[in-house]
């Protein structure tokens, strides 16, 4: 059970403290915890698509059998019910299910981000608790969007102040506009990179000059700015971003986490013939064919794809034939 919202605040110090204090408690983490430090959010992070059975029920054994193969790849770490897992689809004990099982299957130098995002802000803390519970190291959470008119920075500054004070772990502020139609305006993002518990944003609106902002405007804070997508990935590192949360990381982990180390050690020539390479199939798995595109290329690759969950429907023959045109067309195929 998560503990109560009225308990939150209280408890924030003696969690945070249990949680980051006792390594010989809980998983560990590789970046050395203390007064002072942050966790380094620096790599890439696949946002994990949620196997689901025949019968449109979650398969974990299929989840665990993609981690299997995913903990041969260098990630920073992975991403659990974010847009790519079909959050909103998942019930409010699956959603725990997940995190628990991916936590229980994570090595030990692996980061686990979890969405905690709701629309109310009590809801939010609730979700964030539980998830810290289940295993989290760090709550992704989504700007709350189904009241948008009245979402003024004002209101989003407020919101996730009392998340962030409430939360056990750190927070990642999550923009996501082309699902929830709103960008977490740029002057709160800069205030809320203040806070402590406040981490850093992911960013998946592809706006270059917001990226290369949020990381100028915030360069006094121990703040992190991560790319949303592998489309701009390249661009964002050029500007001082510090990772990425990648859908095209499901399918093609390893050539993203090659493009990042190309961006760390300075080889641009190479990173940016890479990097041609990956926008083709990304835009395919991301814009034009969403998630039953991503997961139908996630069989080509090895893992389980499988079906999503209606509404979400499945690819016809000639979107098949044009998404493995994307993928054969830049040498992937």
């Amino acid at each position: 059970m998560a503990l109560s919202t009225r308990l939150a605040l209280p408890l924030h110090p003696v969690l945070a403290a249990l949680r980051w204090a006792a390594p010989g408690q809980c998983r560990a983490l590789s970046t050395p915890q203390g007064q002072g430090h942050k966790l380094d959010l620096g790599g890439i992070f696949p946002p994990l698509a949620t196997p689901f059975s025949p019968m449109r029920e979650v398969d974990y054994a299929r989840l665990e059998g993609n981690l299997r193969r995913y903990a041969s790849i260098p990630f920073r770490g992975l991403v659990v019910l974010g847009s790519n897992g079909e959050y909103p689809y998942l019930a409010p004990q699956e959603r725990l299910e997940v995190v628990s099982c991916v936590h229980r299957a994570l090595p030990r130098d692996r980061l686990l981000l979890a969405g905690s995002g709701c629309e109310s802000t009590q809801a939010t803390i609730q979700l964030t608790l539980s998830m810290a519970e289940a295993g989290a190291d760090v709550a992704l959470v989504v700007t709350p969007c189904y009241y948008r008119g009245a979402m003024t920075s004002a209101a989003l500054v407020q919101h996730y102040t009392e998340v962030a004070d409430a939360s056990p772990i750190p927070v990642v502020l999550y923009s996501v506009p082309a699902n929830t139609g709103l960008d977490l305006p740029l002057e709160a993002v800069v205030t809320l990179a203040q806070h402590p518990n406040i981490l850093g944003i992911k960013d998946s609106g592809g706006d270059i000059t917001r990226i290369g902002l949020m990381v100028h405007k915030t360069r006094q804070e121990d703040f992190q700015v991560l790319a949303g997508s592998a489309s701009f990935l390249l661009a964002s590192y050029a500007l001082g971003a510090s990772g990425g949360v990648c859908a095209l990381a499901n399918v093609l982990g390893a050539p993203l986490c090659q493009l990042d180390r190309l961006c760390r050690e300075g080889h641009w020539q190479e990173a940016r013939k890479l990097q041609h390479r990956l926008i083709e199939p990304n835009t395919a798995v991301t814009r034009r064919f969403g998630i039953p595109g991503l997961k139908k290329a996630m069989e080509w690759f090895g893992y389980y794809g499988g079906p999503c969950r209606a509404p979400l429907a499945p690819l016809s023959p000639p979107q098949v034939e044009e998404l493995r045109g994307a993928f054969s067309a830049n040498g992937w195929l």
